[in-house]
């Protein structure tokens, strides 16, 4: 039983994009800011997250089959 709807690939290409926009254009300001590991982290859940599913679930998942 599948809750979570997956995201059409092109939502997920623009939100890529979108993270790779932000993260290339904010990097002058981040250099000197001391909270850029905040900054990056949201892009880098913005950048993985392919469904409706939150990413830390998503990742939990993966890394239990490594287990079992």
């Amino acid at each position: 039983m599948n809750t979570y709807k997956a995201f059409p690939t092109h939502v997920v290409l623009m939100r890529r994009a979108f993270a790779i926009l932000a993260g290339v254009l904010a990097l002058p300001v981040m250099l000197f800011w001391k909270d850029r590991a905040r900054f990056y982290s949201y892009l880098h859940r913005v950048w993985a997250k392919t469904s409706e599913k939150p990413v830390w679930m998503e990742q939990a998942e993966k890394v239990a089959c490594d287990f079992y």
